[in-house]
């Protein structure tokens, strides 16, 4: 009825103009077809169409409401590194604070609603590759259509299995907390069109890491090994998923499970047994020489394993970027988050010394009058903010390896030693560590887990370090620290899933 409508009332003003002598009335002009927008009963009809739709997966995966911007940010505020400055709201002050509850919109529904969006459209993107393949044939698409179409399949199920990881660490106990037993989350593999679907229990844990490594899994035998060597190639390596993505992302997955054998065993496969420590085969990610040029425009070193990008024309939104909350406004940020610089504060540690690269170049220190006050600059571009979100480095790689040797064998192990001076040594020449720096093997990996604090500071590592340890969030401020057993230790779940999914639990 509204499009009945609608087009009489345009045919009237059309009549109308005509009478006016101002232009003729093509109903073509009324109704014109769209170039931006098809269909579901032909987006799969041309390899075009199909490759848009991959590129619009890598959209919703980056919203900024998600892993764009707020859920790096939500992952460091929640420790004690940073220092809420403007009491705002919508900017993640009841995240640091921990006052967070079911209807807390900026937060909790919107991270939950942002991730489930994403996944689901890469269930609908995977169903209907499914349901086409019979169209993926001479002379439309061409004869390895179908090596192509895996590669596609590959990276749905890659930027799924991110998304649920993402969310297991925040609305979910640890893996470490009865070994994958405690409730997960309702795990979404079917294409939602409709509310049918709505109701679903949740899966334990395990279940949904089972699931995220099982898409791994599949993402690494059909991943590109990469993108090329020439300039673009170099943008799409970062960018896009290829077979060093999937097997990275599993070293994070394992670590986060506790399985230290499955983490070697994957870290392996990218990081040899000796420096320079470079992956042999697909795209050649390795430790870059200067941590500063890591985060310097344009962000495409391969160290970089897979980043966000974001352009003038396709930002992050509005409050969702990563330069907006860290940056001071005096570097054209919105000054929210100031670096801790109390006891307890990364600032005040020892091991992060005055004259690591890390400091001098990622900490910005604004005076105002007899006051100073600390921030961080990782991510240097003012408005219109086109950093690119991280989601994972090789820095992350060698240290995970690094902490997985030492658990797993405990031992002061020479390996871990060679990984953790390669990170540390990189920033901190001075501070390199012998052997004989530690006094046991406990000792050594919480050296690691520090170096990991200060290489990923801002970079939303803290919450998944903090929560497969089944550490204690630290006190900062006037916030008191919060024990693994606090209820409010892991997210509330959100009341719009609770109002619409009956078979839905609290945490």
């Amino acid at each position: 009825m509204n499009r009945i409508i609608t087009k009489k009332a345009a045919l009237a003003a059309c009549a109308a103009f005509l009478a006016l002598g101002t232009f003729s009335c093509r109903p073509d002009l009324l109704n014109p077809t769209p170039t931006t927008a098809f269909s579901d009963k032909v987006v799969f009809d041309t390899p075009a169409r199909i490759a848009l739709q991959v590129n619009n997966l890598y959209s919703y995966t980056k919203s900024g409401s998600f892993l764009g911007g707020r859920y790096q940010i939500f992952s460091d505020i929640r420790a004690n590194d940073f220092i809420n400055r403007t009491s705002n709201g919508v900017t993640g002050q009841s995240v640091w604070n921990h006052t967070l509850t079911e209807a807390s919109q900026n937060d909790v529904i919107n991270t939950w609603g942002a991730g489930y969006a994403a996944i689901n459209q890469i269930n609908v993107f995977l169903a209907g590759m499914d349901a086409n393949a019979a169209k993926f044939v001479a002379p439309t698409f061409p004869t390895d259509f179908g090596t192509t179409a895996n590669q596609y399949r590959g990276e749905a199920r890659l930027l799924r299995a991110l998304c649920y990881y993402s969310l297991l660490q925040l609305y979910a106990r640890p893996y470490a907390d009865g070994n994958g037993s405690k409730p997960g989350l309702p795990l979404r593999l079917r294409a939602e069109t409709d509310d049918t679907g709505n109701d679903l229990a949740r899966s334990s844990v395990a279940e949904v890491y089972a699931q995220i490594l099982a898409d791994l899994n599949f993402a690494e035998q059909n991943l590109p090994l990469t993108y090329g060597t020439s300039a673009a190639a170099s943008t799409l390596n970062t960018t896009r998923a290829h077979r060093n993505t999937a097997i990275a992302l599993k070293t994070r997955v394992y670590l986060s499970m506790g399985q230290y054998a499955n983490v070697i065993t994957e870290a392996n496969k990218i990081v040899p047994a000796a420096a320079p420590f470079t992956a042999a085969t697909g795209v050649p990610n390795s430790l870059n020489a200067s941590v500063a040029a890591v985060f310097a425009v344009p962000q495409e070193t391969t160290e970089s394993i897979l980043s966000f990008p974001f352009t003038a024309q396709d930002p992050p939104g509005t409050q969702n970027q990563l330069a907006y909350y860290f940056l001071p406004t005096s570097l054209g940020g919105g000054g929210e988050y100031g670096l801790n610089t109390a006891a307890g504060g990364i600032l005040a540690n020892p091991a992060f010394a005055a004259t690591d690269a890390r400091r001098t170049s990622f900490v910005a220190v604004v005076t105002t009058g007899t006051s100073s006050e600390s921030f961080l600059k990782k991510y240097p571009t003012g408005s219109p903010y086109t950093d690119k979100a991280p989601a994972i480095r090789y820095a992350e790689v060698l240290l995970s390896l690094a902490e997985a040797r030492v658990r797993s064998t405990n031992t002061i192990d020479p390996q871990a030693l060679l990984l953790l001076n390669a990170v540390r040594g990189r920033s901190n020449a001075a501070g390199v560590y012998t052997a004989a720096s530690f006094t046991s093997a406990a000792a050594m990996a919480d050296a690691i887990v520090l170096e990991r604090r200060i290489e990923f500071l801002g970079e939303g590592i803290r919450n998944h370090d903090l929560m497969r340890l089944l550490a204690t969030i630290p006190a900062k401020s006037s916030v008191p620290a919060i024990d693994p057993t606090n209820t409010i230790y892991v997210w509330p779940i959100p009341s719009t899933e609770l109002a619409t999914n009956k078979l839905m639990t609290r945490n």
